[in-house]
């Protein structure tokens, strides 16, 4: 397992752009897909991007495609989710997941079973 730590929440109107960053630790952070999700209150955890550990496959929850997108910089271990065009509806805390378990899976995973490590989450609130 490692560390990750998110930062970049906060609170932005309708419309507005927001960057997320994840730190990790480790020396393996090249080696391993990473994903992110959210939860608002009431609702399960859900899906909303991933990248596999060399950054040449995506994926993206229908909810969210074509305004967030999602990188890694393996140099600085540390994955990115750039939101624009953010919605009332995207108001969640965010959580960045690793997939340690299985390095250099080809696709990355949706599944929230899949990732074995977790930060403890940034809140982002959008105000309509």
């Amino acid at each position: 397992q490692v560390q990750l730590v998110e930062s970049g929440g906060g609170l932005v109107q309708a419309g507005g752009s927001l960057r997320l960053s994840c730190a990790a630790s480790g020396r393996t952070f090249g080696s391993y897909g990473m994903g992110w999700f959210r939860q608002s209150p009431g609702k399960e955890r859900e899906f909303v991007a991933a990248i596999n550990w060399r950054g040449d496959s995506i994926y993206y929850a229908d909810s969210v495609k074509g305004r967030f997108l999602i990188s890694r910089d393996n140099a600085k271990n540390t994955v990115y989710l750039q939101m624009n065009s953010l919605k009332p509806d995207d108001t969640a805390v965010y959580y960045c997941a690793a997939d340690t378990d299985v390095p250099f899976r080809r696709s990355p995973s949706p599944l929230i079973r899949e990732y074995d490590s977790w930060g403890q989450g940034t809140q982002v609130t959008v105000s309509s």
